[in-house]
């Protein structure tokens, strides 16, 4: 098998740890196989549409979601390191507005699947960072919605950084209990 699972407080959410091939050359993965990772997440997958963004270190980009045309994301990092997080947006959900944070670095090759019913957003840690995610349904402007980065009702950790950088509409967001979100 070329990749191996690992659960987290959430449910659905899950870190993806690549078997790494390496030698003196340097190294081989295998970043996405259909069928494994649809036998490991015990999911029928199908991604639509790859996303790649690169930003500078303080960089906070989230939370995002699409309330229909809702988004499962596979997400990596391909150059430095951000601290990616989830947030359990569905209504009656066991876990609502509950989160998971962690750092994903491109040296380190993890990746995180989010399933639909998620928010989603990141914070770049290193100097420069690329991330990269694939995506289940294909992305819809007029679906998708935004949660601040501080909602006190979610309260996320986010790890220091020297200056914090947002987008003019990712500094504005309403907070969690002002937009809609989907039912579970």
């Amino acid at each position: 098998m070329a990749l191996e699972v690992q659960a987290t407080p959430l449910v659905g959410v899950k870190i993806i740890n690549p078997v790494v091939h390496g030698d003196a050359r340097g190294y081989f993965l295998e970043s996405y196989n259909k069928q494994q990772l649809q036998a490991a997440l015990g999911l029928n997958l199908e991604f639509v549409q790859d996303n790649q963004s690169g930003s500078r270190q303080g960089v906070l980009r989230g939370l995002h979601y699409q309330l229909l045309q809702a988004q499962g994301k596979l997400v990596r990092v391909l150059q430095g390191e951000i601290y990616d997080v989830a947030v359990d947006i569905r209504r009656g959900s066991t876990q609502f507005k509950h989160w998971f944070g962690m750092r994903l670095k491109a040296e380190t090759r993890q990746q995180l699947w989010l399933p639909p019913g998620y928010a989603h957003g990141f914070l770049v840690l290193s100097p420069w960072a690329e991330v990269a995610y694939k995506t289940t349904d294909y992305y819809a402007p007029e679906h998708e919605f935004c949660i601040r980065y501080n909602d006190p009702d979610i309260a996320i950790q986010w790890p220091q950084v020297e200056a914090l950088e947002l987008s003019p509409r990712d500094a504005g967001a309403p907070l969690s209990a002002e937009v809609q979100l989907p039912e579970s």
